[in-house]
């Protein structure tokens, strides 16, 4: 494996012929993922795009969606910072205009809790100043054994919407109405796909069918939509299915080398044809990745499989 050396972490410097961006002169409207380097080598994403985030446990799928998030909030609240973040990466892009969380089984606190505690004190701020937050408890737990106390929350955690979704709708039905609600020309995060493939009464065929009309829809709306899915949980059948049911595919591992006393996490392009068909074949390989409080999730080097 040949391996390409480290690129200063947001130092700005013209762009080599080893790093040169696709020509997207033609291409449909792209959004940037506010990730460094990551957005300067493949343009950033085609508007309207749903994108599975698709990984191994604590690999950075879901830091990768915060960071994300935040650093395109960043253009409201710090300009200068959001230019930081975005490097070398020109553009023309099209942006979100907020972000609309969709959970599951965490509720708004618990969210703004773990971000406090894993990011610098501006990455809490900054995402809930621009967050619409879907709380679907109530309707994922019901008639389940957790008790109904456990999935309500004592106060809208929406602003001018309910707290969750009635309890009578399927977690389907629930998050199908979130999406359509609020989801237009805004950074939808699903978070998780996961939960619905292994809930009871939940069919994988039904989630597939989800999938596959959101991608139709997402197109009208423009703005992006991210789905948290972690590996493994799933049987492989389901998880090729998703695979095939959205736009593109980043794949979030960890992995290890003989050099290295310690894993890495990778990132790598899986699936995302408009991407792939324009990036360098010596590009298409794997982003290697670190998480850290100041910077969320950054791209350290880049290295061919």
């Amino acid at each position: 494996m040949a391996t390409e050396s480290p690129r200063p972490f947001l130092l700005p410097s013209p762009p080599s012929r080893a790093l040169r961006p696709p020509e997207l002169t033609d291409a449909p409207a792209r959004v940037p993922t506010g990730v460094p380097d990551f957005d300067y080598l493949t343009g950033g994403l085609p508007v309207g795009s749903v994108v599975l985030l698709f990984g191994a446990a604590g690999a950075g799928h879901q830091e990768f969606a915060l960071t994300s998030a935040v650093h395109l909030m960043l253009r409201f609240d710090d300009p200068h910072m959001h230019e930081f973040y975005l490097g070398n990466a020109k553009g023309p892009f099209v942006y979100p205009d907020s972000v609309v969380y969709i959970s599951m089984s965490r509720s708004r606190e618990q969210l703004m809790g773990e971000l406090r505690g894993a990011f610098d004190g501006t990455y809490p701020g900054v995402l809930g100043r621009h967050l619409t937050f879907h709380d679907l408890s109530p309707a994922y737990f019901a008639d389940t054994p957790v008790p109904a106390a456990w999935s309500s929350a004592p106060s809208a955690l929406l602003s001018g919407a309910p707290a969750h979704a009635a309890p009578s709708e399927g977690p389907l039905t629930a998050l199908a109405d979130a999406i359509d609600a609020t989801g237009e020309n805004r950074l939808v995060i699903v978070d998780s796909l996961t939960d619905l493939l292994v809930r009871r009464g939940v069919e994988a065929a039904d989630v597939l069918t989800l999938v596959k009309g959101l991608r139709r829809r997402a197109k009208e709306w423009g703005g992006l939509v991210y789905l948290i899915l972690s590996e493994g949980v799933a049987p492989a059948a389901v998880e090729q299915a998703v695979v095939d049911s959205v736009d593109g595919v980043l794949h979030f591992n960890w992995v290890s080398s003989p050099t290295h006393s310690h894993r890495q996490r990778a990132m790598l392009i899986e699936k995302f044809m408009p991407l792939l068909s324009r990036l360098p074949s010596e590009h298409q390989g794997r982003f290697v990745i670190r998480v850290n409080g100041k910077n969320g999730l950054v791209t350290t080097q880049y290295e061919r499989i």
